[in-house]
């Protein structure tokens, strides 16, 4: 797979990935400490994809590093919510495990290009 195609998996990986994360936020309790996670992890897991669309389309190796710099940080950022989430009792590990595992790799992957690059 040449980077071309990589990039166009990890698009639409990440795309998928907000949806998710839309979809469990909305499982959060209607409370005001849950709104505020809600908003927080929505705007965190759904930024992942917007910044690594944004990078592929980056005028310059510089401005692609740091917009893969934002990702890995909205992902790591995504990560804790999560955790937030099973620590605070709003949800179970398992209804988390999923989106955890895939922001893992989301994570690990942004940290393999930035490392690249």
């Amino acid at each position: 797979m040449d980077n071309k195609e990589f990039g166009a998996v990890l698009e639409k990986r990440t795309r998928k990935f907000a949806v998710r994360i839309i979809y469990l936020s909305s499982k959060l309790p209607n409370t005001p400490e849950g709104r505020v996670i809600r908003n927080q992890i929505t705007k965190s897991g759904t930024s992942i994809g917007a910044n690594y669309r944004e990078a592929n389309r980056s005028r310059s190796k510089a401005d692609f590093k740091s917009k893969i710099r934002i990702c890995e940080s909205e992902a790591s950022e995504t990560q804790y919510w999560l955790e937030v989430i099973v620590e605070a009792a709003m949800l179970t590990w398992e209804q988390v495990k999923t989106e955890h595992e895939e922001c893992s790799e989301l994570l690990a992957i942004f940290t393999s290009i930035a490392a690249k690059r």
